[in-house]
């Protein structure tokens, strides 16, 4: 395996291998490989408004191994997802990393023009989401995601373990084939706190400006409900 320059740093075969042993395994054991095998070269992003990174939460916090935890702060999220990620740091006694875009809102408007994400909301996601993310993820080697098969077609090949060309790092899907009702049912057992808009019709959270509830739609049907846009770009 190699870890430098752009080349993978896993093999196809490793991979097929890999995900064929966890795919069985509880998801706590895949994690427990995960932040042994990387230490503090792995890092867990999580966005304080979907439920099933707050589980990923729950759960790499029970390890006790101190992986860090990456938050994306758009500057236009709800003011229910800035107060559960204070709360939950207080709750698991871990240090967030709340990272920012390098622009604020009010230079993106003078660069820009006034609301992008309406005219140009894959721009405006660029900007926002994606630039900060890739800057984030450059001194790790493995990255923690939430994301589920059942989420979106998108996602739907998703993986327990794929190579990401993009960050050049192994990206880590511990939840990839659970259901919604999983997470929620870990929640409810673990009494895992998660964004109360989730309970308000919202059962996908980004930015205020681009989300509304779903009504029982698609769980990603209030995401850019103007335009033909379903992923901010990070898991693209």
């Amino acid at each position: 395996m190699t870890r430098n320059g752009t080349a993978p740093g896993w093999t196809e075969d490793e991979l097929n291998r890999l995900n064929r042993e966890f795919e069985t395994c509880p998801v706590a054991t895949l994690l427990d490989w995960a932040t042994t095998q990387f230490g503090p070269q792995i890092v867990l992003t999580c966005s304080f408004g979907g439920p099933s990174g707050m589980v990923l939460l729950d759960m790499v916090a029970r390890l006790e191994r101190g992986t860090p935890v990456l938050f994306l702060d758009s500057d236009l999220l709800f003011p229910e997802t800035y107060a559960l990620a204070e709360a939950a740091a207080q709750r698991y006694g871990v240090t967030i990393e709340r990272r920012r875009p390098a622009l604020s809102l009010k230079d993106q408007e003078r660069l820009e023009g006034p609301r992008l994400y309406e005219r140009e909301p894959d721009r405006c996601c660029g900007i926002r989401k994606v630039a900060p993310l890739a800057e984030a993820l450059q001194p790790y080697q493995a990255w923690i995601s939430g994301i589920r098969r059942d989420q979106s077609k998108t996602r739907a090949e998703t993986r327990l373990l794929e190579w990401n060309t993009r960050h050049n790092l192994l990206k880590i899907n511990p939840l990839a084939f659970w259901s919604e009702q999983a997470v929620w049912e870990y929640i409810h057992a673990h009494e895992v706190p998660y964004n109360p808009l989730l309970d308000r019709g919202y059962p996908s959270l980004g930015c205020m400006p681009c989300t509304r509830p779903a009504n029982g739609k698609d769980p990603r049907a209030g995401r850019w409900a103007e335009h033909a846009k379903t992923e901010c770009g990070i898991h693209l």
